[in-house]
């Protein structure tokens, strides 16, 4: 009996730990969310995180002079990618502002998203959800990319014109595809082309052709059915129509 009520009270003390210190996680999440709020502690945040970074940022400076950039960075983009909460947007930023060609100070990376190419660019206050597959795009100021969505270069990465070669080993082309400013692309969208500043394009379309400035597209291949500030196109008048 003895032994029973001292595993009981052993089992219960675990209990209590375990409790207490999921309590003081989701208060210390939620104090950094809190406090990085405000301007000037959002500087101090970033620049604690970008310290706690520079240990694997200059680990991946020498992972890419030995075996090169191309072969190292997808790895690494994996591995950031994995870190959960807001800890791990925090690294993702500072990592990544260091590592791709720019990213701005504000830009949030969801979980699970990834970089093929360092090439890519994020400007200021863009925010991309969970699980995106990026390559060497160029996202321009306060863009919102929902989770999934996928963002290629271009239609041409892969030539199968010829039957006596591979697919794989067929030469391609990789455009460089732009989110112009102001943009919102909606969950599992697979953008191809470049998208002009302050377009929405909606949720799981498929963009193959540039998207002209305040285009509202959707559909397989997307297609422009409203300028945002104007009537619809299927309901203008035919003299709009015709300009």
């Amino acid at each position: 009996d003895g032994r029973k009520a001292a595993l009981g009270r052993l089992r219960l003390e675990r209990r209590m730990r375990s409790r207490s210190t999921i309590r003081t996680t989701s208060l210390n999440l939620h104090s950094l969310s809190t406090l990085s709020g405000h301007p000037v502690l959002k500087f101090l945040v970033n620049a604690v995180f970008t310290l706690l970074t520079l240990p694997l940022v200059a680990v991946y400076r020498v992972e890419s002079v030995l075996f090169g950039v191309d072969r190292i960075f997808p790895g690494w983009s994996q591995f950031v990618s994995l870190i959960p909460g807001l800890y791990g947007v925090y690294i993702r930023r500072a990592f990544y502002r260091f590592t791709l060609d720019a990213c701005g100070a504000n830009a949030t990376i969801g979980f699970g998203s990834l970089f093929s190419h360092p090439t890519a660019r994020l400007g200021a206050n863009v925010y991309v959800g969970n699980y995106c597959m990026l390559g060497g795009v160029t996202i321009e100021d306060d863009c919102l990319i929902a989770s999934h969505v996928s963002i290629l270069n271009g239609l041409a990465q892969h030539r199968f014109d010829r039957l006596d070669i591979p697919i794989r080993e067929q030469p391609g082309e990789f455009a460089p595809i732009t989110i112009g400013r102001d943009s919102w692309i909606g969950e599992r969208a697979v953008i191809a082309a470049n998208v002009g500043p302050q377009c929405v394009v909606g949720a799981g379309s498929v963009v193959t052709k540039d998207l002209p400035p305040r285009a509202i597209a959707v559909g397989t291949p997307a297609r422009v059915v409203k300028r945002r500030g104007e009537p619809a196109i299927d309901d203008a008048p035919p003299s709009a129509a015709l300009e």
